[in-house]
């Protein structure tokens, strides 16, 4: 099976929804999770910090220079990634739309280079 990059996207702007909401999307976030599990296709997943948090290292001149923050300022974020295994693209975008509706958020699927095809 290939492996497939699915990318949650989170809006720069407003705050951690109340425990209310986002308990129940915590709660489909975990179904998702299991399912993946058990269908074998579960490989890596996790949340990341905000995009103040970052490091961004860019070579320029002979040398790497460090700066602070995101690599680039948006509306959206890289809020968190998840890795899977899928059969093909299909069967990743199914997983991917799962994801979305849990969420409510933009995801991304995108396949890993360099993998064999079924």
């Amino acid at each position: 099976m290939k492996q497939y990059l699915l990318s949650m996207y989170q809006p720069t702007h407003g705050s951690i929804p109340p425990p209310e909401v986002l308990g129940p999307i915590m709660e489909k976030l975990g179904q998702f999770r299991r399912d993946l599990q058990d269908q074998g296709s579960w490989v890596f997943g996790n949340g990341l910090h905000a995009p103040e948090t970052a490091t961004v290292l860019r070579p320029e001149d002979g040398e790497v220079l460090i700066t602070d923050g995101p690599f680039a300022e948006g509306k959206e974020y890289l809020g968190g990634v998840t890795i899977i295994k899928a059969a093909d693209l299909d069967a990743a975008l199914a997983w991917g739309r799962r994801y979305a509706e849990a969420t409510g958020l933009t995801i991304e699927v995108r396949p890993f280079q360099g993998e064999a095809d079924g």
